[in-house]
Formats: structure tokens, sequence, C-alpha cells
């Protein structure tokens, strides 16, 4: 690559996610600005990504369109061996001739999905959300949960612990106060 600026243009649709085994992103409209400067020896890297990506509502499971736009920035210099420690600096080895780029498209925009997906209140999936309440009504009202204590095997709880070592015993007996 010849010394100066260089630009270049992705997009990132469904087939993107599949291929880096994402199951949580069902689908994705993602535009990506890629702008790398090359100077002495270094590769300056700067990702820009916006669109949107379609995953599952954790609440009704229905698909739930999410914005993304967010931004990343790394610097890559070759030497001597494969070195990824910071998150803003990579070394490549020197008989690398390319970079894939892939795996920081991919980790910069699940770490742009929020950790909670959720439709608005009152945007749920109606079913869905009317089994839940009924299932939480439950939940609120343990009288109505019928428990058996004879289901409950204490003694095979008990033969699940395992056997002490006689060396340690003695060890019990210390008090620490």
């Amino acid at each position: 690559m010849p010394v100066g600026t260089h630009d270049f243009e992705y997009k990132l649709g469904k087939q993107f996610f599949v291929n880096m085994e994402n199951n949580d992103v069902r689908n994705a409209n993602l535009d990506v600005k890629l702008d790398v400067v090359y100077k002495n020896d270094c590769y300056d890297l700067t990702f820009k990504i916006e669109g949107d990506v379609t995953v599952a509502c954790d609440r009704c499971l229905d698909d739930l369109v999410l914005p993304i736009a967010a931004s990343y920035h790394i610097i890559v210099k070759y030497g001597d061996d494969y070195n990824d420690e910071s998150d803003d600096f990579l070394v490549i080895p020197d008989s690398d001739n390319y970079l894939n780029v892939a795996y920081m498209l991919h980790d910069t925009v699940a770490l742009a999905i929020p950790i909670k997906h959720v439709h608005p209140m009152g945007k749920c999936n109606r079913a869905m959300s009317a089994i839940l309440k009924k299932h939480r009504s439950t939940v609120d009202n343990p009288e109505e949960i019928e428990i058996d204590i004879d289901d409950f095997d204490t003694e095979a709880d008990n033969s699940n612990e395992a056997p002490t070592d006689s060396r340690w015993d003695k060890l019990k007996d210390l008090n620490f106060n």
C-alpha cells in the first residue's frame, strides 16, 4: 500500500454475521467506512459504522431493530510476532501480507449493541406479553404453587458430597477469632 490516506467502504448484512457465527444478530444493514493512513511502517485505521441490526427482543422474542453508530481506532504495525495485548495497538508478523479486518468490524458492532434488547413499553408482541403476565402472577402469588416435600430426597443430596481428605480434618477445628 502506498504512503498516504486510503478510504474503503463496506456493506455488512445478515450473511456477514452468519459467517462470523453470531446467532444473536438476525439481520443487519450496516455501512462501514474505513480510513487507512499509512506512514512510517504504521497503518492508522479508523472505522465508522452506521446502520441498524435486528436482534430478538428479550421480552417477547419478536424482531427488534436497533440503530448502530460506532467507531473504532487502531494502529497496526509489522513486527516479529503477533501481539494484540492492547486495544489500540496491534503488531502483526512481517510474513503477513494482509490484515483481515472482519473480526474488528464484528467486535465493534457487537459492543455497540446494548446488553438489554427490549421493545419500548407497549410495543412487545401482545400474545407473548399476556403469557408472561399470566406466569408472572403465578410467581407473585406463591401460595398458588404446590410443592410436595416428599419429592425431595435429602439422603441423595448428602451422598453427593465429595469425601474429604483426612489430612485436612484438623484444620476444621481451628478457630480464627
